[in-house]
């Protein structure tokens, strides 16, 4: 099949079933997935070369951490590290043992144990924010403080991500992740002299210019995402940074909203072929460890997060409901498991393990969080109202 034709199939396959995934409450995510599944080599093999459309997807990836990078102000930052960071690393170290403890159960290597362990550790920003309304004031806290663990947990994914990248380069670990720590601040200082002197003076000079300003805005992700790699550092870390040295900007709102549906165009191709790619011979085999995984998840995570905040003072409804919209498996521990395939850390078998975790806890979380709670896409009209 033509690239042009793949496309197409995606797009329409996952209007079509995107539409069926909103009737019965599901998020989105899911059919894209699903989709790829469907439609890759373990499926009908309308897509033979998954591969391919990977590589196009990964700037789906550097457009999300590039618009986390936008969403992330230092004194935003300040106002986190509060009761959010203590319930963000209690519940981070918490179910990084419990993932451990369970993937070595089921008799995985240490590194692997490793890494299911990392994979619980994140929620899905996907879940946790599309299915948040922000319509009274409660709702606007409730979405405060998930945000906020959200992105205290991406700060620990970007870590896990800069791990990965030293261990993937080979030799001596231990030196290659501090030459990774060494080569960071140098980017940073690099992205920060870039955008003070260059990139703020362009923008002031040619704010009018929409047009331009969009074209500058991709060509300082790709930029600074390239220059991080020549460095040593992933794309993925560039990107960050990238969004990082904009974040005061004042045309950063502006970036985000104009660079959301490019993002979103390259993540719907990313999960397609995250299902195009899934090994479907294996999940007969996987299903069980899988499924204990999901059930630990959605069970105890809520419990976790309730509890920790209730003890950080916060209303116990409100802690309650935060437990729940927080109870899954992240759209990043999927990319984590990913990249850590790539870096040679663990096996494709893994990486499948924690991807079908992820999955189920996205169609039951999202499934509970629209029987009992206020969503877009709620199951009675008194929650769509509330």
């Amino acid at each position: 099949m033509t690239f042009g034709n793949s496309i197409f199939l995606i797009f329409t396959g996952a209007a079509l079933l995107a539409t069926l995934a909103l009737f019965t409450r599901q998020a989105m995510i899911v059919a894209y997935i699903v989709l790829g599944v469907i439609a890759g080599p373990w499926g009908l093999g309308y897509v033979d070369d998954p591969e391919v459309i990977g590589e196009i997807s990964d700037i789906g990836i550097i457009f999300l951490l590039y618009l986390l990078g936008l969403d992330l102000f230092p004194q935003q930052l300040w106002k986190m590290l509060g009761e959010a960071a203590t319930a963000t690393l209690v519940s981070s170290l918490l179910f990084w043992t419990i993932g451990f403890v369970t993937g070595w159960l089921f008799g995985l290597e240490t590194a692997e144990s490793v890494l299911i362990g990392a994979a619980l550790m994140f929620s899905s920003t996907i879940i946790g924010v599309k299915l948040l309304p922000t319509t009274i004031l409660h709702h606007r806290h409730t979405g405060q403080i998930i945000i906020s663990v959200l992105l205290l947990q991406d700060l620990i994914a970007i870590l896990v991500l800069l791990l990965l990248q030293g261990y993937g380069k080979g030799g001596h670990l231990v030196l290659d992740i501090l030459l990774q720590l060494g080569s960071l601040p140098v980017l940073i200082v690099a992205a920060w002299l870039l955008e003070r002197y260059v990139l703020v003076r362009l923008i002031n000079r040619f704010d009018q210019i929409h047009e331009y300003i969009f074209l500058l805005a991709i060509a300082w992700c790709l930029g600074v995402s390239q220059l991080a790699d020549l460095l040593g550092l992933s794309h993925e870390i560039g990107a960050f940074i990238a969004g990082v040295t904009l974040a005061s900007s004042p045309i950063a709102m502006f970036i985000t909203d104009r660079l959301k549906p490019l993002r979103d165009f390259f993540l719907v191709i990313f999960f397609f072929a995250l299902g195009a790619g899934f090994d479907m011979g294996l999940v007969l085999e996987l299903i069980l460890p899988a499924g204990v995984l999901s059930i630990l998840v959605i069970v105890i995570k809520p419990l976790v997060f309730a509890a920790l905040f209730v003890r950080a003072g916060e209303k116990r409804d409100i802690s309650i409901e935060v437990g729940f919209r927080l109870g899954q498996i992240s759209e990043f521990s999927m990319l984590i498991a990913v990249l850590a395939v790539d870096s040679g850390f663990i096996s494709s078998r893994t990486s499948s393990l924690a991807q079908l975790a992820a999955l189920l806890t996205f169609i039951v979380s999202s499934y509970i969080i629209v029987l009992f709670y206020p969503t877009p896409i709620a199951v009675s009209d008194r929650l769509r109202r509330d």
